[in-house]
């Protein structure tokens, strides 16, 4: 099919190609005008019928979003934004330079032009800022039948209508009912007879993360949003959270990696962009790591004294490091998914310090065994190499379980206590506690 539309779209035959793309879903669609030429896709998406142009407008690149609006008249970009629902025409100005916002709200009604500007003024990574005011609101003195036929005369314009939100005269929150109770209940009885008090409200500006873990604790596809004084402003729905969640995932991921993160994918983001997302933390770690050089040079007369220690100095960094990020990555996993608190550090480190001591008498026995029998090496270097591990590994792990919950407790993103910050610190703890040893045990 795709081939197909791609032909016609070649003989210059958009008509055929118009009817072809019209059966297609508007996500399949947004895909396959991001491989037409821009032209050529200007020319089709105009004859689009406007309902399904502004569904695949919504997924489309910002790139190619942008493109098409810069290209269209005032009236076209308009008509386009008035099929969308709010926080769609959000998500799309938020992606856009200035001019573009400019343009945009220079043109909408004096009302929308409010509600946009409001919206945006909450903070970056607040409820407020994802949350769409397309919500279906009811009174409680309303009978069943009266709030089927009011369900019936706005729902159109509502993102859903499935969850509906009871409230009084001032907007205050006050119940919640589902269109399957409504449908199932007496045309006569009253809507707060059958309504559920026991709402659970998300705060403009708690923070999306935080929403995203109430939405999974609570197995909920919608949640309403209030203001201060618990008015109803609007509702968030789950297919906002689940980019919320992308989203998150996706900056932990780069954080935990040493970069900053970065919203744009990663062939379209310059070479020059990339490259200044790294640098900064591989700097920090790369000067980090002369401290794991000073503390060898330190000890370089032990080394030469017993020359052999130098060829073990990899294998323990590398425990170490492989130790500390496999406790951070379960405590960065396990903060992120509200399964862990900063209350919670001192059973982590018990917990961890029983593993460790496990994993520890494990690796340093095996470790023994493969020194001393198979690399025919002095059996006090060999002590020296178990006692090593067994107590780098239990003090990586500590580390590594402590750090993301105290990056945590002051304020901090966890994610940055992962993978090589986690490596660099117990690398030089790893040299330090190795070389004490051997001066303790060899005497050098």
């Amino acid at each position: 099919m795709k081939e197909k539309i791609l032909d016609f779209i070649e003989q210059g035959n958009y008509v055929e190609a118009r009817k072809e793309i019209i059966s297609q879903n508007v996500v399949d669609i947004a895909g396959l005008f991001e491989e037409i030429n821009q032209q050529k896709l200007l020319i089709l998406f105009r004859i689009l019928p406007k309902d399904l142009s502004s569904d695949v407008f919504t997924h489309m690149s910002s790139e190619l979003q942008q493109y098409v609006i810069e290209s269209i008249t005032d009236e076209e970009a308009i008509s386009i934004l008035e099929h969308l629902f709010i926080d769609d025409v959000i998500d799309f100005l938020e992606e856009m330079p200035s001019n573009v916002v400019k343009r945009m709200l220079r043109n909408t009604n004096e009302n929308t032009r409010r509600i946009i500007n409001q919206i945006l003024n909450y903070p970056e990574d607040s409820a407020g800022s994802i949350m769409t005011i397309e919500y279906a609101d009811l009174k409680k003195e309303m009978t069943v039948k009266e709030a089927i036929q009011y369900i019936k005369k706005i729902g159109i314009d509502k993102e859903t209508i499935d969850t509906c939100y009871v409230i009084n005269s001032n907007r205050i929150l006050e119940g919640v009912i589902s269109l399957r109770k409504l449908i199932l209940s007496d045309n006569s009885t009253l809507v707060k007879d059958i309504m559920d008090t026991g709402v659970i409200a998300i705060n403009t500006h708690d923070d999306q993360e935080d929403v995203a873990n109430m939405f999974k604790k609570y197995d909920y596809y919608v949640m309403p949003i209030v203001d201060k004084e618990n008015r109803l402003v609007g509702i968030i729905t789950v297919d906002d959270i689940l980019d919320v969640i992308d989203q998150e995932a996706t900056e932990d991921l780069q954080k935990m990696a040493a970069m900053q993160p970065s919203e744009k994918e990663y062939l379209k983001t310059s070479n020059w962009a990339l490259a200044k997302h790294r640098i900064p933390w591989l700097l920090i770690l790369m000067i980090s790591a002369s401290f794991t050089g000073n503390i060898i040079t330190r000890y370089e007369s032990a080394l030469q004294s017993v020359i052999i220690l130098a060829t073990f100095i990899p294998m323990l960094m590398d425990t170490a490091g492989n130790s500390g990020s496999q406790s951070s990555t379960l405590i960065i996993r396990g903060l992120a998914l509200g399964e862990l608190k900063t209350s919670d550090i001192l059973k982590v480190l018990r917990k961890e310090l029983c593993v460790s001591g496990i994993v520890g008498i494990i690796l340093s026995c095996a470790n023994f065994l493969r020194i001393y029998f198979i690399g025919k090496v002095e059996i006090l270097v060999a002590v020296t190499v178990s006692i090593t591990m067994f107590l780098t590994v239990i003090l990586a792990k500590i580390v590594g379980g402590s750090l993301p919950i105290i990056a945590k407790k002051l304020k901090l993103d966890p994610a940055i206590m992962a993978g090589p910050l986690i490596t660099t610190i117990v690398d030089a703890v790893a040299l330090i506690i190795y070389f004490t040893t051997a001066t303790w045990l060899l005497g050098i």
